[in-house]
């Protein structure tokens, strides 16, 4: 049902005012087809909206703000080693996580407490702990807004990058929305416990020869004491993306900072630590007002109580220009910012 003037305050993780002009949910291409045809929004394009948790409202919303709630989960074609699984958009990622362990498949444990939907995460290409969710995209069904159908888009046309893929281009955001997802999933395989942090957290819970359930274990265990509760004080995770510089650039920086976290970003460029340029400028714990830095995690912009989306992005081009000053280094958003 459409409906006019609606509070999103309780549909995004930073708590932050904002209103919507029009506001409906459709749990079907077939709705989402209907609700499209009405005139008052067939224009400008949906804000589409998963679990506002990769997402700064600084303003109200001029339009619809969408959410697709089809949550259904299914096996579609089992094999002997892995099984393709169809998994509704409007699902919640975390809980997709526990299901793949519950039922025997491997592979999603790093990927676990991130919070949003499943349709959210190829678009974002979610990442944690040394494991992206391209690994495991079979297909990315969408409907195609301007030809009013949905489309099966195979792994290689989605164009997976880190945090990045086709549907974040300019010519293709509006465009398409995401109804469902397919993944290929394993029964067996070997096991991510590269990332810093991850064995000394499995050491740390006595686990020697750990399974797929210990390092899902492990990784919330991390997450929780190293990332601040949404349900206590407002946050979207981390705020900026890990930059990719290159090789002269980290170079220059490992010259003078020896100690500075760096990874390997392909042929000729680095990835670098945005949480450490961040601590490294003293912004840790920063705060303007209602709005700032987390203590507890340099990455993670918060919500004290009373901060607009407009205190959070000042906060957030304040970040920015330090780093910059500081190291020449440009720190891009990782939540959508409207």
């Amino acid at each position: 049902m459409l409906r006019e003037h609606v509070s999103l305050k309780s549909m995004n993780t930073f708590g932050v005012e904002a209103e919507a002009r029009w506001y409906a949910e459709v749990a079907s291409p077939a709705e989402l087809s209907s609700l499209l045809a009405d005139d008052r929004v067939a224009d400008p394009a949906p804000l589409v909206l998963g679990g506002g948790s990769n997402l700064l409202l600084t303003r109200d919303v001029d339009r619809l703000v969408l959410r697709y709630v089809d949550d259904h989960l299914r096996v579609i074609a089992p094999g002997r080693d892995s099984h393709l699984i169809e998994v509704g958009a409007g699902m919640n990622w975390h809980a997709f996580v526990a299901w793949s362990l519950a039922n025997g498949y491997v592979g999603l444990e790093n990927l676990a407490l991130i919070p949003g939907t499943v349709g959210a995460a190829p678009i974002q290409n979610i990442g944690a702990y040394g494991v992206e969710i391209e690994r495991f995209v079979n297909a990315v069904e969408v409907f195609d807004r301007e030809r009013r159908c949905t489309t099966l888009f195979k792994h290689d046309f989605c164009d997976f990058a880190y945090r990045w893929s086709r549907f974040k281009r300019d010519e293709d955001r509006d465009r398409y929305i995401v109804v469902n997802v397919r993944f290929r999933l394993p029964r067996r395989g070997e096991l991510q416990l590269d990332y810093p942090g991850l064995r000394d957290e499995l050491a740390a819970m006595g686990i020697d020869t750990p399974g797929a359930r210990d390092v899902f274990d492990a990784v919330c265990r991390l997450r929780r004491r190293k990332l601040p509760d949404p349900a206590l004080i407002g946050n979207a995770g981390s705020f900026f993306k890990n930059p990719i510089v290159s090789g002269d650039v980290a170079r220059a920086l490992l010259a003078n900072h020896p100690a500075a976290p760096n990874f390997d970003a392909g042929p000729g460029r680095r990835k670098l630590g945005a949480a450490w340029l961040i601590d490294q400028c003293g912004l840790k714990g920063y705060r303007d007002g209602d709005a700032g830095v987390s203590a507890q995690h340099a990455l993670v912009l918060v919500n004290h109580g009373r901060a607009s989306g407009a205190d959070l992005w000042r906060v957030a081009r304040h970040v920015q220009a330090t780093v910059r000053a500081r190291f020449g280094i440009d720190l891009e958003p990782e939540p959508v910012v409207i």
